[in-house]
């Protein structure tokens, strides 16, 4: 009997489809392999969809044969044996046998992708948390206060919260405070007591025209509310326009530089740390300023970067200054913190945070 030429093409077309399947399968169970080997001793989800993936196209890759066999025997019989349309029950077989598995798989791997993302959303909020502290407590902008030229640097330590601040603000017609400061430890506790003493201090500026005053009034408040343990390093600074001067105090932080006729001096603590003690007394100094004079401030993070037993120290944040007092001081603060990373011999392990204020 002739075969019939239609079943035939149908046949053939069913072959040349089921290598094309057979090819893309041994591609998945190959990944599949891959993905297993790499994957924990509960599997994951890429580990799920890639093995989903081969069994369905095993299934449909059998579908395609057995329809094949059937269509190239019809075609020679004249018909469809019995024997030939039995053969169909294997791939049915097949599908009643997986089906559920596909569809108990695909609800899982839904489940899998749904917790995975929940996780994703909420690791995106821990990360974007402490970028979003670090910029209310050490701002990329700072404004732009007439007769004055501002910088700033600042790099995060391996901290997962920062506890370093800066601040430049004014506090009369022409009166500009310009302070930096570091709550000891690390984590969010040291990062929201950063918060509070940055902008109560702001307020007590406003109150008192002498930076020892509202420091000692910023000690007072800070102490009743922080742990014991949790110390507060700040640099006040007050410049004058008017008067021509400026006025400073230190609770207990690293000197500031003040560059000035042409000599670069330190401005030393005039305190002990803030919560130190709750009634501790400050002192104020006041130097006169003069147009192209340049204060720099820093936390402890820049002295202390560190070449083995080395540390950057105070003197080579001093000597980087006189070497180009005249640079801009937002330059001055990236190649200082620069100077600093190419000096340690690894990473910056403490949050460094540094400022410049120029009287132009």
């Amino acid at each position: 009997m002739a075969p019939y030429p239609i079943l035939l093409a149908v046949s053939f077309a069913c072959v040349v489809a089921a290598v094309i399947w057979a090819r893309s399968a041994l591609r998945l169970e190959r990944s599949w392999r891959r993905l297993l080997e790499g994957s924990g001793p509960s599997g994951s989800m890429a580990v799920s969809l890639a093995r989903s993936a081969y069994r369905k196209e095993v299934h449909t890759t059998v579908l395609y044969v057995v329809v094949a066999v059937i269509s190239a025997a019809a075609a020679y019989a004249g018909g469809w044996p019995r024997l030939m349309q039995a053969l169909l029950v294997i791939p049915i077989a097949m599908t009643l046998v997986w089906g559920q598995r596909f569809l108990s798989e695909a609800d899982l791997i839904e489940e899998r992708a749904g917790l995975e993302r929940r996780a994703e959303e909420v690791l995106s909020q821990e990360n974007l948390a402490p970028r979003r502290w670090a910029a209310r407590l050490a701002p990329q902008e700072l404004g732009e206060f007439e007769g004055f030229e501002v910088g700033r640097a600042y790099e995060a330590g391996t901290g997962l919260m920062a506890g370093d601040f800066y601040d430049v603000t004014l506090t009369g017609p022409k009166r500009v405070a310009a302070v930096i400061g570091d709550v000891s430890g690390h984590g969010i506790e040291p990062s929201i007591t950063a918060f509070q003493v940055k902008y109560l201090l702001r307020v007590f500026l406003r109150q008192y025209r002498d930076p020892a005053q509202a420091l000692e009034e910023l000690n007072a408040v800070i102490s009743a509310q922080t742990r014991g343990e949790e110390f507060v390093s700040l640099c006040l600074v007050v410049f004058d326009l008017a008067a021509g001067t400026l006025r400073y105090a230190s609770a207990g932080h690293p000197p500031a530089w003040l560059w000035h006729d042409g000599e670069v001096r330190p401005l030393r603590s005039t305190g002990p740390l803030l919560t130190l003690n709750p009634k501790a007394s400050y002192s104020s100094r006041e130097v006169s300023l003069d147009s192209g004079d340049l204060l720099l401030l820093y936390t402890d993070g820049l002295a202390e970067a560190r070449a083995g037993g080395q540390l950057f120290g105070e003197e080579r944040i001093a000597a980087h200054i006189r070497r180009d007092p005249g640079v801009g001081a937002d330059v001055l603060c990236k190649s200082l913190l620069a100077a600093a990373r190419d000096f340690a011999t690894g990473p910056i392990r403490d949050d460094v945070a540094i400022l410049a204020v120029r009287r132009t």
